[in-house]
């Protein structure tokens, strides 16, 4: 079984990406999306960016983003693949793909086995797909990722997907083997599980998170 990937995902401090980077996690998230309070800007991306660039993938997640920022954010802080957390069609990810160069990981929002089916439809444009937690419509100020909830990991269990794929949605220290072991996720992605709030990351849990997923193997 091949070594499971990490994402810190929602980073906006330097103290914190240094502390993914330097355990070893194998991508960092920057947020461009204003509503989310990990949202940053592409000025401090870029400086988060340096810190990691040759020892972590960067990842710029956006939600429904207009071209004008998809731009932006790739001259600016030149991202190893974009994540589009919104309703983003096949034919948007292939646009994107196509202006920027930059490959692009589609988020899935899963509440039952027909969500897990609809990313069939994404396996030929998108890099990777990323499983994550539909939010409930009872769910005040919910954000399109980052809200601490997951989803029943059977529904990944029953039928593999021939493509390597991520999981997010409530995962931390405390779950995340059970996870890997029930999903057989490639890769895993957290942000409110290392956080002592919403958008404050904790250094210490960022370094537990990934010393428990390398535990699992």
């Amino acid at each position: 079984m091949s070594r499971t990937k990490i994402k810190i995902c929602g980073l906006s401090d330097p103290a914190h990406v240094r502390a993914a980077v330097e355990a070893g996690a194998d991508y960092v998230g920057f947020m461009f999306y204003e509503p989310s309070p990990r949202n940053v800007s592409t000025r401090v991306a870029q400086g988060l960016a340096t810190l990691a660039r040759g020892r972590s993938k960067i990842v710029a997640v956006v939600v429904d983003a207009e071209d004008a920022l998809i731009d932006r954010i790739n001259s600016e802080v030149k991202p190893d693949f974009f994540q589009v957390h919104g309703s983003e069609t096949v034919d948007r990810i292939a646009e994107i793909h196509a202006r920027t160069g930059v490959p692009v990981i589609k988020v899935i929002k899963v509440s039952d086995a027909a969500d897990i089916e609809a990313a069939c439809a994404y396996a030929d444009v998108a890099a990777m797909v990323l499983f994550d937690a539909k939010a409930p419509e009872t769910l005040v100020n919910a954000l399109p990722g980052g809200n601490a909830i997951s989803f029943d990991w059977d529904l990944l269990s029953r039928d593999r997907l021939q493509k390597e794929f991520m999981l997010s949605g409530g995962l931390d220290a405390d779950n995340v083997a059970d996870a890997i072991a029930v999903t057989g996720a490639s890769a895993v992605d957290v942000s409110s599980g290392v956080e002592t709030a919403p958008g404050d990351k904790d250094a210490a849990a960022i370094v537990k998170f990934i010393e428990a997923v390398r535990q699992h193997g």
